[in-house]
């Protein structure tokens, strides 16, 4: 039975980084997922036939169902699921189109969920998932409140499975950033540069993922700044930590 690792969003950013770092495990096989084929068969040329592009939409019902396809076929050992794939972007809720709602929150919400029943019989002993979460995921985020929202469910869901699962040997991690150094992040608005506090890289994240994922933890935080931020609105009211967030982005409305 071959060992692999499944990770969604693989094509940049944090699940590129997931890539590099899951490719030093002993696995037969990465499967790599994403909506660019282009940057997937990359994945491929640099790391060699470990890497198993998979050119999905997880935000298409079908798309993601098929893994059930792939997954019979092959009856693979699922070591360790990385949902990593997301959509993010700042602008009032009003802004919204129905259909960028739909996919936001199919994305961040429908497809972990969904991709986590898929893999669980295929789970043994010493298995991982991994579920990107969020710093914002800690409190209401006025401007940026549907990611933030998402980012709670998958925050909340990660943590109650992990509690589940623990019989079955197989660990649940929410990974929570603060603002990580990728091309998601928009670096200008309204033609002001924006300032990110306690900005890391991928890098720094994932290695703290993953360690805290085989240390069995449910949830990985990887700076000082977001540890703190952790604490201040666990004893700031919500009310006051919307205030500030709002204050700190005003310039950019």
């Amino acid at each position: 039975m071959k060992k692999i690792a499944i990770i969604t969003g693989a094509s940049g950013g944090i699940g590129q980084e997931f890539v590099r770092e899951l490719a030093k495990e002993s696995l037969d096989e990465i499967w790599v997922t994403g909506r660019n084929e282009k940057r997937l068969l990359a994945l491929r040329e640099e790391y060699g036939e470990v890497i198993t592009p998979i050119c999905k939409d997880l935000t298409q019902s079908a798309d993601l169902l098929s893994f059930t396809d792939l997954l019979e076929e092959q009856n693979p050992s699922v070591l360790w699921l990385v949902n990593n794939a997301g959509i993010a972007r700042m602008a009032p809720s009003k802004d919204f189109s129905f259909s960028e709602l739909e996919q936001t929150i199919d994305l961040n919400c429908k497809a972990p969920a969904a991709l986590i029943n898929l893999c669980i019989p295929y789970m043994g002993r010493g298995a991982k998932i991994l579920n990107i979460s969020s710093a914002s995921a800690f409190q209401p985020v006025p401007y940026l409140n549907l990611y933030a929202a998402t980012k709670a469910f998958e925050r909340s869901y990660s943590r109650a499975l992990n509690a589940e699962l623990k019989p079955c040997g197989i660990t649940v991690t929410a990974v929570c950033p603060g603002w990580v150094d990728t091309e998601m992040l928009s670096k200008e608005i309204n033609g002001k540069k924006v300032r990110f506090p306690g900005i890391t890289t991928p890098e720094r994240v994932v290695k703290k993922a993953l360690k805290d994922a085989k240390k069995g933890r449910d949830m990985s935080i990887c700076s000082l700044y977001v540890k703190c931020q952790h604490l201040n609105v666990k004893l700031l009211p919500q009310k006051l930590t919307m205030k500030i967030w709002l204050h700190g982005i005003k310039n950019y409305l």
